[in-house]
């Protein structure tokens, strides 16, 4: 399976992104409103500045406390992240995450934000193809 099947099972191919200079704090109010774990930071939305995830969020307010609510997305972001693209595998995409802890990884194309898959779309797809697998397995062995 191939990230571009992964983007087109999602129920929406939409990317909730920040410009930079947004406040913590607003961004914070997005990820707790959209339920969501990550934004991507991008002036125009098409390109990738950096991504914002939760996790940033709660190392930086274990650093500096309530202040870095205050602070702007661009001092606390994960500047150039990993990023993929539509031709590679979910097998890819999952060993990246892994290997790099992270779970949300923007899709590109030709330098072009399309997407944000996460560690849970890419397994969700990969169990989908695991149980496709052994059922046409099955019935190889009970011969149908």
């Amino acid at each position: 399976m191939h990230v571009q099947q992964i983007i087109n099972s999602k129920a929406t191919s939409d990317v909730i992104t920040v410009k930079l200079g947004s406040l913590v704090s607003e961004t914070a109010k997005i990820l707790a409103e959209r339920r969501i774990g990550a934004v991507v930071v991008s002036n125009e939305g098409t390109t990738v500045e950096g991504i914002l995830s939760e996790r940033d969020i709660v190392r930086e307010l274990a650093r500096s406390g309530a202040a870095c609510l205050s602070f702007v997305v661009d001092k606390i972001m994960t500047k150039n992240p990993v990023t993929c693209l539509l031709q590679n595998s979910a097998e890819q995409v999952l060993q990246t995450m892994t290997e790099g802890r992270f779970r949300h990884m923007p899709v590109v194309e030709n330098g072009k934000l399309i997407g944000l898959i996460t560690l849970g779309d890419v397994v969700k797809a990969r169990l989908s193809e695991l149980a496709m697998e052994k059922d046409a397995l099955e019935g190889m062995i009970k011969g149908f």
